[in-house]
């Protein structure tokens, strides 16, 4: 029976050479040779003011929280269809998490539900760029300048990806908050295994984003002579990655522009092979802002209920296909309601219960995919 994973992580050929290049350097600890080409990329490519990897989205998130001064008691307020890292890092920290729903048409957050949420404890909004695909960040920063609150994008899906505003410039994601975060998990269009990155696009952050970066510490200043010793000036932590990291992430950058090119035509050919089932309401697909670029992060389709789409996962689970729901309402997980009254969020509980990703990867040969796209049309043909 074909066996077809949900997702498969891409070798371009250069990352165990740039490992070895590495370890016969003599420094596989962070903040080498690579991990200086990798932020230099993301400046140069996109035009961040500064960046700092980490070992994971996760950690820059942390790093965000720490960086905006999170207090007990400040509240954030986040979309409930994510994944825990974006609102964890805000409750390590002692942050109310208030929670806004989904869109109708796309997983992502309403924007125009933000407003109302806002109280004066609001400290941030964080925006998550869901499958790649734009928030509407002329609105979000408007309130956001209304009401002095800080940005700090979620674009752990959203590398090369773009939004265009009113004043109809293409921005990268990532370079419209105060701060943004990325991901380089192994599901992710540019890899390294874990890994993440923290963007700093507002210069008062800079440098102590680079001290907490390093441990408390202001051991980047000294090795650039800045200072003549290095020593404990704020708190932080261990979030920059080994070198080793670096030199897998370097090699994947280096084929960004190919990797991308594959990956849309991949989502394409779902997009346009599954358009007619669609056409016929058996499920909806993928909705693409005007302001938004796509880039190929994912390819989903929403079922019409929780029961299909179970019946569907099966279905395919039989073929030897491995398609995945998405993420879980945190405003229902148990977590939150230890503490928390339950808020209904209708369109997050829609996307939980009726979202369904298809396997996605660079490898992913027509002829699977074919297969994929047949199994699912064979599903609803019995309808």
């Amino acid at each position: 029976m074909t066996t077809i994973p949900f997702n498969k992580p891409y070798l371009t050929g250069k990352e165990t050479d740039y490992i070895k290049e590495a370890v016969e350097s003599g420094h596989i600890s962070g903040n080498g040779r690579f991990t200086k080409q990798c932020q230099s990329f993301f400046k140069e490519h996109y035009g961040f003011n500064k960046c700092l990897l980490s070992t994971s989205c996760t950690d820059a998130l942390e790093m965000a929280a720490i960086l905006l001064n999170i207090q007990p008691g400040d509240e954030i307020i986040a979309p409930s269809f994510t994944f825990v890292s974006t609102v964890n890092a805000f409750v390590l920290r002692g942050a109310k998490i208030v929670f806004t729903d989904s869109r109708s048409d796309h997983p992502g957050l309403d924007e125009n539900n933000i407003e109302s949420l806002i109280t004066p404890k609001t400290k941030a909004i964080i925006p998550v760029h869901y499958a790649g695909i734009a928030c509407d960040m002329d609105i979000i920063t408007d309130i956001a300048n209304r009401h002095n609150l800080y940005v700090v994008e979620d674009a752990a899906q959203a590398v090369d990806s773009f939004y265009t505003g009113r004043d109809e410039i293409n921005k990268p994601l990532g370079s419209v908050g105060h701060l943004a975060t990325f991901s380089f998990h192994e599901t992710k269009n540019i890899i390294s295994g874990e890994g993440g990155m923290l963007v700093i696009n507002d210069e008062q952050f800079s440098n102590r984003a680079e001290i907490i970066w390093e441990k408390g510490t202001n051991r980047s200043a000294f090795f650039r002579g800045e200072v003549d010793k290095y020593g404990w000036v704020d708190i932080g932590s261990s979030f920059l990655p080994s070198e080793i990291i670096a030199a897998f992430l370097f090699a994947q950058l280096e084929n960004l522009e190919m990797i991308q090119k594959k990956r849309k035509q991949i989502w394409a050919a779902y997009y346009e092979a599954l358009l007619p089932l669609a056409e016929k309401g058996f499920f909806k697909l993928p909705f693409i802002p005007a302001y938004s670029t796509n880039n190929a992060h994912m390819f989903y389709i929403v079922c019409n209920n929780l029961e299909e789409r179970t019946k569907l996962v099966e279905h395919l689970k039989k073929s030897g296909i491995m398609a995945v729901f998405h993420y879980q309402s945190l405003n229902k997980s148990e977590f939150f309601l230890k503490t928390n009254e339950l808020v209904e969020l209708p369109f997050t509980d829609y996307y939980t219960n009726c979202l369904l990703r298809l396997p996605f990867y660079f490898e992913l040969s027509r002829d699977k995919q074919d297969f994929i796209i047949n199994a699912v049309s064979t599903f609803f043909s019995k309808k």
